[in-house]
């Protein structure tokens, strides 16, 4: 699927390649994602979209060695797949006719593979094997007379009879953009996440609070629809004042019930492997956030819990400590740099799931627990403004109430109570 001169060039993808085909029970939406470590911000756009991953191991001599190793690609794939909501994975052993189908093969990458993908967080039961041959498509359709020890399904038949997870139709609008395209109107590109979008739909974008309207809605193969449920890819031809306003990151909603604004949360993170000279994750530390499709710049605020595993194995919880380790579990206070879309994950896991990354590195995945709502943007009340701008034009100047106190946010509670008097 390299389509570009680059990627023919260099012989590796490099975005996002995308395609369609049918089987007599299903239509899919094949993403192929770029498996390079230099391309790993093109790969978590693709994995969001995805509903079941498929995880190609190479059957080679030293490729799969080298994809495993230490900073290979096939682990942090893994644990980016996980975190990104895929349930089910599919291990597809590519090239099993360089080996000559050995199944000597097969059970070395298994025995290697599977621990890992354990502590991953995947079960036996979430994870799916087939050998193949993509060069002479042994597997793929049809099964391959060269694999007689292979009983199994094909990969094909393993689509077929995959279970989704349940996704609500009838729940609010989140519409994550992906990308967006210039015609005489602006073409958006999404997934719906959640909820049910239609021709006509008034819709608000989060996080500035812009208006928009659905002119046409056309599914993943380009084809006009009247409406796209939740788990469809999407193409929205949107009348949006301001171009602007359609942004890789920002989500679309309907405007009566909108998107969760945010500058800042709190949030459960399993701490990976971390950088060998930045070793411990520390209030002020900085990073790169991916979520569904948004990436921007964000700050640990403060640390509120770690838990740790001691010599013993045993599991240590500390309050408010200094600093955490690698391997470890926190919870934690996250500022973005400007406020964002996001939901908690109990609500939406779609939206609620996140990974941070540093200098190329995947070294936190996490869910957002608790959220503080941003006030100082959303959809704009017309008739409120517009008297709030006559009393300053016509009226005296209102001055601040000494007499009422300075209401803040509580993270604790989720509550508005007074501001404590400085000393």
């Amino acid at each position: 699927m390299d389509v570009s001169d680059e990627e023919k060039a260099k012989g590796k993808t490099v975005e996002v390649g995308r395609a369609t085909f049918d089987t007599p029970t299903k239509k899919y939406t094949i993403f192929d994602a770029p498996g390079h470590k230099n391309y790993v911000p093109n790969m978590i756009m693709g994995a969001a979209l995805a509903d079941v991953g498929g995880l190609v191991i190479s059957a080679r001599k030293g490729e799969f060695e080298a994809g495993f190793e230490k900073d290979g690609q096939t682990r942090e794939h893994a644990q980016l797949a996980k975190s990104l909501g895929v349930q089910k994975l599919i291990i597809i052993v590519n090239k099993m006719d360089d080996c000559k189908w050995q199944k000597s093969r097969w059970d070395e990458i298994q025995e290697k593979l599977i621990p890992f993908l354990k502590v991953t967080g995947y079960t036996e039961k979430d994870l799916i094997w087939v050998p193949i041959s993509g060069l002479s498509g042994d597997n793929l359709q049809e099964p391959s007379s060269n694999c007689k020890w292979y009983t199994g399904p094909t990969l094909f038949e393993i689509l077929d009879k995959m279970e989704l997870a349940p996704r609500f139709a009838n729940g609010p609008l989140r519409i994550p953009i992906l990308d967006k395209m210039k015609d005489k109107d602006i073409i958006m590109h999404g997934k719906v996440e959640n909820g049910t979008v239609r021709h006509g739909d008034k819709l608000c974008i989060a996080p500035h609070g812009g208006l928009a309207q659905v002119l046409e809605l056309k599914d993943g193969k380009g084809r006009q629809v009247m409406y796209a449920a939740s788990g469809e890819n999407v193409q929205i031809r949107i009348n949006v004042s301001d171009e602007d306003h359609i942004q890789r990151g920002f989500v679309v909603c309907h405007r009566d019930n909108m998107m969760p604004i945010t500058d800042i949360f709190e949030a459960e993170l399993e701490v990976l492997e971390l950088l060998e000279y930045k070793p411990i994750l520390s209030k002020g530390y900085t990073c790169i956030m991916h979520a569904h499709t948004f990436n921007d710049e964000v700050i640990i605020k403060d640390i509120v819990k770690a838990y740790e595993r001691n010599d013993k194995g045993e599991e240590t919880v500390k309050d408010k400590p200094q600093y955490a380790r690698g391997n470890s579990r926190i919870i934690c206070r996250i500022t973005p740099k400007n406020p964002i879309a996001i939901e908690k994950f109990e609500s939406i896991p779609q939206m609620g799931r996140f990974t941070l990354r540093d200098e190329g590195k995947t070294i936190c995945i996490g869910r957002v627990l608790k959220y503080k709502p941003y006030s100082k943007t959303g959809v704009v009340d017309k008739e409120k403004a517009a008297k709030k701008a006559l009393a300053n034009a016509t009226g005296p100047i209102i001055t601040k109430d000494e007499s009422r106190p300075d209401m803040v946010y509580d993270m604790e509670t989720g509550v508005m109570k007074p501001k404590a008097k400085e000393l």
